[in-house]
């Protein structure tokens, strides 16, 4: 038997620890002794939708024990992170070999947790934008754990970058990750005007601001709504996309996103990145996973900027 943290709509913070069944490899997927893993504000928020019992959790770094049956994948001994749909924070799991990739030398078994989903989102969002060198690009949601790994690839890509922070201590740490002017205030649309038009606007707040940024595209360039923790609710005037000429409006879900294609060679990007010292993940929260329960709820109350990676202690 193994821990593994699952819902509790009792337990303080909703989340415990209890036993389950030990994981198996299969023909495409490795066994992963799992030393930590990130918490996603999605996936916490989301837990309790599944009901009491299941099993969250995506991000995970560790090493694998068992290698996948059809010789697919790292070696058994290998250093891996990756990602899952679900079930992540245990102290081993069973993952696809298509969502596995190795670190480094250099790199921390926290610092590869902390970058599968909020790196993969980052770099993907980013994409939809095409050659970035010389343009402009807006992010919202600049001091989350996506929004700053954002800012750092779009730095590297050679591209303008307009944050936003909700105070000058955050705005610091936004320009620090590579934003070349930063909007501070609660609310983004007024100052983003000012560096306007965008090529590519990267939106996770939703609501009155997404309607208000639509304008702001060059013709031809692409909003990416990535989340919505302002309103799921936007009131589009259908003219803003239509009349200027190829505006683009692309709703973004990562797992969608997977069933397209191997994550793995983005993850072996950005630890190549990681390792090379030009991505570094910013963690705001450290603790051992028995701490589950406070630290999810710290950021659900977003009283940090960046990740959350916990650390996963072993049973005797």
């Amino acid at each position: 038997m193994i821990q593994t943290v699952v819902y509790d709509s009792s337990a303080a913070g909703n989340f415990t620890l209890k036993e389950a069944e030990e994981p198996r490899p299969s023909r495409s997927k490795a066994v992963v002794r799992v030393e930590a893993f990130s918490l996603n504000q999605g996936e916490v928020r989301d837990a309790a939708k599944h009901g009491d019992g299941f099993r969250p959790g995506w991000d995970f770094a560790g090493t694998v024990i068992e290698a996948a049956a059809d010789g697919s994948g790292p070696a058994a001994g290998s250093r891996v992170f990756g990602l899952l749909l679900s079930g992540a924070w245990a102290e081993k799991i069973a993952a696809p070999t298509s969502q596995l990739a190795e670190i480094p030398d250099g790199l921390s078994f926290k610092q590869a947790a902390a970058l599968p989903v909020a790196g993969l989102s980052a770099l993907y969002t980013l994409r939809k934008g095409g050659l970035l060198l010389g343009r402009r690009v807006l992010i919202t949601g600049s001091t989350g754990g996506v929004g700053l790994l954002a800012h750092r690839l779009a730095a590297l890509s050679g591209a303008y970058v307009t944050g936003t922070a909700r105070s000058e201590e955050k705005a610091a740490l936004v320009r620090e990750a590579g934003a070349d002017e930063v909007i501070v205030g609660e609310m983004p649309p007024a100052g983003a005007a000012a560096f306007a038009p965008y090529d590519l606007i990267i939106d996770s707040v939703g609501g009155e601001t997404l309607t208000a940024l639509v304008p702001m595209l060059i013709p031809g360039g692409t909003l990416v709504s990535m989340g919505y923790s302002s309103s799921p609710s936007s009131a589009l005037d259908i003219r803003e996309l239509s009349s200027v000429g190829g505006r683009t409006l692309y709703g973004f879900f990562l797992a969608e996103e997977l069933n397209r294609s191997a994550a793995s060679p983005g993850l072996s990007l950005l630890a190549r990145l990681a390792a090379e010292g030009k991505l570094t993940p910013h963690i705001g929260a450290e603790a051992s996973w028995e701490e589950i329960g406070r630290i999810a709820r710290r950021l659900l109350n977003r009283e940090f900027s960046g990740k959350a990676v916990l650390t996963v202690r072993k049973a005797e």
